[in-house]
């Protein structure tokens, strides 16, 4: 049993240690909220093995932590392993859409309604597995990328196909709405990153970034940047304003996701190499060098909208949530049976979408407690 859920008021260092002596496992952090530095991180194991992980983290006199838990779990949702998933609040009803993507050709859109996930409808048209999907700001369209070369855009209102694109071979792995919804970017294995128009449905520009195979793509939340990770480890950020196109030090093998931070100051990716990396958005400088928890390949990452949070998602069955600011691992979710492809944030953190290739669609709870 966890015997309290909180700490009220100013807690010294040896307070914070006599708290260690007393915690039933795990270590705690203890965070300054005026230099933001964390010393400890503390874990509570509950009775029915739900993990509190307690940020105790100090604001006056005001403490609170994070419940972690699997709240609804779908499973079957599809025939197939499900490598893509969107999370998108429609402005207009106040929806929470859900859209899977699956290697049996199909997307589906669900409706989350606090609770549980209601299938809305299949959307079917693709001829090969769908690899990439996205919701515009609106949550009124969708983008979908398909191994059968394809981007299909749907009207989440009525539910149809809006248009195809037809791309070239492997032009389509990554599909990404710019944040005013005009552009959908699109990764390829020729290295050269195409921004096709919403409205015209044509490919109005490309980046060439040297013939490296673009595996995945993300907008800063402002739209004036682009990340690009691609097959040979390079991280790039391109500057959508001046066109220049900014190298990191990037992985030593496929980076497979990358993800802003919702406030832009920050750049994660992921790759084969096992790692997460944490770059800053502006200079490119290297944040933290290596998140150690996965070990296998790390094929997707999401910042929480607080920005003090990012999951990711593994081959090895995992999601993992970390703590930004320590850069410490802060919970590990075991619930899938198989790889776990990708991993997504509602639009308040307080849940967790993963797919993964047992065909199952995860839900957490991410409960914030305070007082």
């Amino acid at each position: 049993m966890c015997s309290q859920p909180w700490f009220w008021g100013p807690l010294t260092l040896l307070e914070a240690k006599e708290l260690l002596q007393d915690a039933p496992s795990g270590s705690f952090i203890v965070r300054d909220s005026e230099h933001d530095t964390s010393k400890f991180t503390l874990t509570f194991r509950c009775s029915n093995n739900s993990i509190l992980n307690n940020r105790i983290a100090q604001t006056g006199t005001v403490f609170g932590f994070i419940q972690y838990s699997l709240k609804y779990k779908q499973e079957k949702a599809h025939e197939d392993g499900i490598w893509c998933c969107a999370w998108r609040k429609r402005e207009s009803d106040g929806k929470d859409l859900i859209i899977t993507g699956c290697l049996d050709n199909t997307l589906k859109l669900w409706n989350w309604d606090g609770n549980a996930l209601n299938l809305t409808c299949p959307l079917e048209g693709h001829r090969l597995g769908v690899v990439s999907v996205d919701i515009n700001k609106a949550g009124t369209l969708a983008a979908s990328g398909s191994l059968d070369n394809q981007i299909i855009f749907w009207d989440l209102e009525s539910n149809k196909q809006v248009s195809v694109h037809e791309g070239a071979p492997a032009e389509t792995w990554s599909v990404a709405f710019s944040p005013d919804s005009r552009f959908v970017a699109t990764g390829s294995h020729s290295g050269c990153v195409h921004m096709i128009g919403v409205e015209s449905h044509k490919n109005e520009s490309s980046i060439d970034l040297d013939g490296k195979f673009v595996y995945c793509l993300a907008y800063s939340s402002d739209g004036t940047r682009l990340a690009a990770g691609s097959m040979s480890g390079i991280v790039s950020i391109v500057d959508l304003r001046s066109g220049a196109i900014f190298p990191l030090d990037g992985h030593a093998m496929p980076v497979r996701s990358v993800a802003f931070s919702p406030d832009g100051r920050l750049l994660a990716s992921t790759s084969d190499d096992k790692q997460v990396r944490i770059y800053d958005a502006n200079d490119g400088r290297l944040v933290a060098s290596s998140l150690n928890g996965h070990s296998s390949w790390v094929v997707s990452a999401a910042f929480s909208p607080d920005n003090r949070h990012l999951a990711t998602a593994s081959t090895d069955k995992t999601v993992r949530v970390w703590d930004v600011p320590s850069k410490m691992e802060e919970h590990v979710f075991k619930e899938h049976e198989d790889q776990v492809w990708a991993v997504r944030y509602n639009s308040d953190g307080s849940h967790l979408l993963s797919v993964g290739g047992d065909h199952n669609v995860m839900v957490y709870a991410c409960s914030k407690y305070s007082k």
